[in-house]
């Protein structure tokens, strides 16, 4: 619960202020996947065009294809709750056991984005197959963008505060 009287040295605020970072990044590359997913699917972006594009963003792959693109930012959404069910829920939860309700909820919410990511790769391969299923390629992008965005902002308004009075 933020406290509105209490200040933060930079220092404290750091923890807080790489999980927002961390959590735009994520925001930026996901608004570009589904910018890229629109283009393919209104027919205004051609592969070589969506190559080039691809090589400008982070999570590029030297044989860019959609699906590999999709695959590495999943990766990386993964690898990021990973870290931090393994590492910043446990020492949260140590240092403030009131907290305990909120890590609980966003634990079972990267269950929930996982099954989704599983989703989205089962999606690309069918879409790889079947160009024909870019419908269904959107409407799990859809849901990876709905569950993730909420999850993020919600993260954000429950742990910064309480990363700045713990630190890692």
């Amino acid at each position: 619960r933020p406290d509105p009287e209490r200040r933060y040295t930079p220092r404290e605020q750091a923890d807080g202020q790489h999980l927002i970072d961390v959590h735009d990044h994520l925001r930026a590359e996901l608004a570009q996947l589904r910018d890229l997913v629109d283009q393919v699917a209104a027919g205004t972006l051609d592969a070589g065009a969506a190559r080039s594009h691809i090589n400008t963003m982070t999570m590029r792959q030297n044989n860019w294809t959609l699906g590999a693109y999709c695959e590495s930012y999943c990766r990386l959404v993964t690898m990021h709750h990973s870290g931090e069910d393994a590492v910043v829920f446990p020492r949260l939860r140590r240092a403030e056991p009131d907290l305990t309700p909120v890590l609980d909820r966003l634990a079972e919410e990267h269950q929930a984005i996982h099954k989704i990511i599983e989703r989205v790769d089962r999606a690309l391969v069918a879409f790889v197959t079947d160009p024909g299923g870019l419908d269904h390629l959107r409407a799990t992008v859809d849901l990876l963008t709905d569950s993730l965005l909420s999850h993020l902002s919600y993260e954000e308004h429950q742990l910064v505060e309480p990363l700045a009075r713990h630190g890692l």
